[in-house]
């Protein structure tokens, strides 16, 4: 890997407010609920689906594996820890219909 790939990853891990260490069990975000182009909630992948709040909430208490813990303004959001795979950011999974 290069430099300057490692360098990115850093800069995206600095801008996340807190990365909670993942418990074994944890679930994985598999699909993003939108309204409006939104993000909402998110489907985990034993299937369920939980309002964006609860799953910040979740990832706090490390049931979600795999995102960091980030705000803009008073409003606080999950983002994707950066890893080599390019699959499994939040912004390329899949929008579903709950």
């Amino acid at each position: 890997m290069n430099d300057n790939k490692i360098n990115g990853n850093e800069l995206i891990k600095n801008t996340l407010d807190e990365i909670p260490e993942a418990k074994a069990d944890a679930r994985r975000i598999v699909g993003l609920v939108k309204e409006n182009g939104r993000v909402t909630g998110y489907q985990l992948s034993d299937k369920t689906v939980v309002e964006k709040s609860r799953a910040v909430q979740m990832a706090k208490q490390g049931e979600i594996a795999g995102v960091g813990v980030a705000h803009r303004g008073n409003n606080e959001y999950l983002k994707s820890i950066p890893n080599e795979k390019e699959n499994d950011n939040l912004g390329n999974l899949p929008s579903v219909t709950v």
